[in-house]
C-alpha cells in the first residue's frame, strides 16, 4: 500500500482523510446531489465504492431497507470477481472467510440399479488455469459489507441512506439537474412522506422488479423455460459423501446443483421440480420447504438429509430476458444527447442462478458506469464516455443469458437424453472460462483500441481483463503479482514493458519514452494534469524491464517512472519493476522483446496495445478519452 507520502500516520492506512463531499457529509439526503444511486445490492454498492474515490462528486445511495442486507439470496464468487475485489482492497478477507470450490463432482444413475446414484467424475474447477485466484462461495451480504467499508473509508465518505424507496423520476432538460427523482421514507418517524430530489445522473439497481427501468420506459424482454428450481440453504446431518464438495447431480428422480457454504456446514441446494403447466399462473412459487426437501432425498437416493435448520429458501421459474439498452437513450437518438439514467444487474438482464453468475456480472455493471461517471462529473473525460455503458454491458449480458439458457437446459436434462453419457461434464470443463468472467471482450470503441498491434502483447488481449502475471519490484526484490498492485482508484494504468536496452543506455526506447510524458505538450500527463497535481494522479505509470534486478539500479529508471508525489514531492518507486528468472512475464503473457506499451482502463480491462516508440498514438488514445482542465 502506497501512504506517508503527505506525512506519517499511525492508523490504519486504509481509512483515507475526507475531502471533497466527503467533509462534513450530510446525514440526510440532501435536495440536489451528483448521482443517485437506487438499491444498495452488488451493483449499487460497488457504484458507491468506486465513486468514493472522486470526492468531488456528490454521490448518494438511496435502500428501501432498514439497514444493512442480512440474508443476501447470491453466494456465488467467480474468480474475476475475486480479482475486481482485489483492487477494491478486500480480497485477502473474502479469501479467508469464503468457501473455496477447487473441483466439482458428478453424480449419475448407477447402472446396475438405476434408482441408486453414483459418482462417475471430478473435474477441476479450474482446469486451464485461467487465474490465480480462487472460486468462492459466501453470502452476499458480507461482500456488500465489505464494499461498504470500503466506500466509508474513502475520500468521499459515502454511507447508504437506508429507508428511502425510489418511487418515479421526470428528466427534464436544461436543468442543472436534469433528473427530478421522487421517493418515499419506509420507516421512522417520517414513514410514508414522499419528497423530491434532483441529481444529474441516476443508477437504477433495484433489481428485477426495478422501478427506475420502468420509469425510463425499458422493459425486460425474452423467454420462461416453464421449469421451476426449488433452492434452499441447509444445515444437515447426512450419509451423503460429497456434502462439502460441489456437485451436480443427475438422478432419474430429476437433478440439483448442491453448493456448499462457508462455515464448515452450510450449503445451498437447488432442486429440480420439473415442468411447470402453462397454467400453473406462478403456483408453483408456493411449494412447501418439506416438499423441496423430500424432492431432494429423492434425489440423493440411496443417501439421505436431515434437515437441521433451514437459513433461507425459494423457489424459481427459470427465466432469461434482457432489456434492449441499459440507459434512457434510444437507438435514434444516441449522439444527440446525454444519457442520464442508467440501469444495472437484474434491473435489465435476468437469468437463472445455477451460472453462479447473477451477482458477479451485476458487480461489473456497477464497476463499468461508476468509474465513467466519475470522469465526466469531475471534469476528467467528455459526457461521449456515458455512452460506452449501455454499448459495452448489453451485449456482455446477451453472451451471459446464451450461455445459461445452454447450462440451464443440460442442467435439467435426464441423463438419458443427453448427447453423450460425458457430455454434462465435457461442456462444463469445456466452457470454464465464460462462467469465471473471462471471457469479456469489449469491441472498439473510444476506449477500447484496435488490435493492430496486438502481435506485441498477445497475453493482454485488447478488449479483455488485464490478466496479471509475477514481476520483481526493483528497489527491494519483492515479487509481486503487477495487476493485484492496480486499486480501484479511477486512474487508468500505463504499463511499460521495456526493450532490451539497459535502463540507464541513452538507447533506451523507455528513456526516450519518459522524456515525451514529462516535457512533450502533447504527451497526457502533461496535456491533462491538473495544475498543482501530482504527475501520477490520473494515469498511473508502471515499468517493467527485461534485466534481472541485479543488473541495474533503481535510479537508472527514468523520471516518468519515478514520479514526485504528495505533500513533499517524494519520488516514488514501487512501480519499477523487472522479471523473475523462473516467471518472466514476457515469455508468459508473449510480449515483444523490442517493448510495447499496454493500456488498463480503471476497471482493468485493456484499452490498447501500442508499440513503445508510438507517442503519436498513445497520445491519440488519451486524447479520446480525457479532457483538458481548462475545457
Amino acid at each position: 500500500m502506497h501512504f506517508h507520502h503527505n506525512g506519517y500516520i499511525s492508523r490504519d492506512p486504509r481509512l483515507e482523510e475526507a475531502a471533497g463531499h466527503g467533509i462534513n457529509r450530510p446525514d440526510q439526503l440532501p435536495e440536489t446531489m451528483d448521482v443517485l444511486i437506487v438499491g444498495s445490492g452488488p451493483a449499487g454498492m460497488i457504484a458507491a465504492a468506486q465513486l468514493s474515490q472522486f470526492p468531488t462528486v456528490n454521490t448518494r445511495i438511496i435502500e428501501r431497507r432498514a439497514g444493512r442486507l442480512e440474508l443476501g439470496q447470491a453466494d456465488g464468487i467467480q474468480a474475476r470477481s475475486v480479482e475486481t475485489f482485489q483492487a477494491f482492497r478486500f480480497a485477502e478477507e473474502v479469501i479467508r472467510e469464503a468457501y473455496h470450490i477447487t473441483e466439482t463432482s458428478f453424480w449419475k444413475p448407477d447402472p446396475t440399479n438405476p434408482d441408486h446414484i453414483i459418482r462417475t467424475t471430478r473435474t477441476a474447477d479450474d482446469p486451464h488455469n485461467i487465474s490465480e485466484f480462487p472460486h468462492l462461495i459466501i453470502n452476499q451480504a458480507r461482500i456488500l459489507d465489505y464494499f461498504a467499508d470500503f466506500a466509508r473509508n474513502s475520500p468521499g465518505k459515502i454511507t447508504p441512506d437506508y429507508g428511502i424507496e425510489f418511487v418515479g423520476l421526470e428528466i427534464e432538460d436544461g436543468q442543472d439537474h436534469p433528473v427530478k427523482v421522487t421517493v418515499r421514507h419506509t420507516t421512522g418517524e417520517r414513514y410514508g412522506e414522499e419528497r423530491t430530489v434532483r441529481a444529474k445522473y441516476v443508477i437504477g439497481c433495484d433489481g428485477a422488479r426495478s422501478g427506475v427501468r420502468k420509469a425510463i420506459g425499458r422493459t425486460l424482454s425474452g423467454d420462461a423455460a416453464n421449469h421451476a428450481w426449488g433452492v434452499m440453504d441447509v444445515v444437515v446431518n447426512t450419509d451423503f459423501p460429497d456434502w462439502r464438495m460441489k456437485c451436480a447431480i443427475n438422478s432419474v428422480k430429476g437433478s440439483i446443483l448442491h453448493i456448499p457454504r462457508e462455515g464448515g456446514h452450510l450449503a445451498r441446494v437447488y432442486v429440480d421440480l420439473g415442468e411447470v403447466p402453462l397454467d400453473d399462473n406462478h403456483a408453483v412459487r408456493s411449494t412447501p420447504i418439506e416438499d423441496i426437501i423430500d424432492r431432494a432425498n429423492a434425489i440423493y437416493h440411496p443417501y439421505s438429509i436431515d434437515v437441521k435448520h433451514v437459513a433461507w429458501h425459494s423457489v424459481y421459474e427459470v427465466g432469461h430476458r434482457l432489456t434492449d439498452h441499459f440507459d434512457d437513450v434510444d437507438t435514434c437518438d444516441r449522439g444527440t444527447r446525454t444519457p442520464r439514467v442508467f440501469i444495472t444487474g437484474d434491473a435489465c438482464h435476468t437469468h437463472s442462478a445455477k451460472a453462479g453468475q447473477g451477482m458477479n456480472v451485476s458487480m461489473q455493471d456497477g464497476f463499468n458506469i461508476a468509474w465513467k461517471l466519475g470522469h465526466v462529473l469531475s471534469g476528467r473525460a467528455p459526457e461521449t464516455l456515458l455512452d460506452t455503458y449501455s454499448g459495452e454491458r448489453q451485449e456482455i449480458a446477451k453472451n451471459l443469458i446464451d450461455f445459461d439458457k445452454e447450462w440451464s437446459t443440460l442442467m435439467a436434462t435426464k441423463p438419458e437424453d443427453l448427447p453423450s453419457p460425458e457430455y454434462l461434464e465435457e461442456f462444463y470443463v469445456k466452457t470454464a472460462e465464460f462462467p469465471a468472467g473471462f471471457m469479456t471482450e469489449y469491441k472498439p470503441s473510444l476506449l477500447t483500441g484496435s488490435t493492430e498491434h496486438q502481435h506485441l502483447a498477445e497475453g493482454f488481449p485488447v478488449g479483455k481483463r488485464f490478466r496479471s502475471a509475477r514481476v520483481n519490484r526493483r528497489e527491494n526484490a519483492y515479487p509481486r503479482h503487477l495487476g493485484h498492485e492496480a486499486m480501484a482508484d479511477g486512474r487508468y494504468r500505463l504499463y511499460v514493458f521495456a526493450d532490451a536496452a539497459h535502463p540507464a543506455s541513452a538507447d533506451s526506447k523507455v528513456r526516450a519514452l519518459s522524456d515525451f510524458l514529462t516535457q512533450d505538450a502533447t504527451s497526457p500527463f502533461v496535456r491533462y494534469r491538473a495544475e498543482g497535481a501530482d504527475f501520477d494522479a490520473l494515469i498511473e505509470p508502471v515499468v517493467v524491464y527485461q534485466q534481472n534486478y541485479t543488473d541495474f539500479e533503481v535510479t537508472d529508471a527514468p523520471a516518468a517512472f519515478r514520479p514526485l508525489v504528495g505533500t513533499y514531492q517524494l519520488e516514488y518507486w514501487e512501480n519499477i519493476y523487472c522479471t523473475l528468472p523462473d516467471e518472466d512475464i514476457f515469455d508468459e503473457r508473449q510480449l515483444s522483446r523490442d517493448g510495447v506499451i499496454v493500456v488498463v482502463r480503471p476497471d482493468q480491462y485493456v484499452g490498447a496495445v501500442l508499440p513503445l516508440a508510438d507517442h503519436a498514438a498513445l497520445a491519440a488514445y488519451f486524447d479520446g478519452v480525457l479532457l483538458s482542465p481548462e475545457a
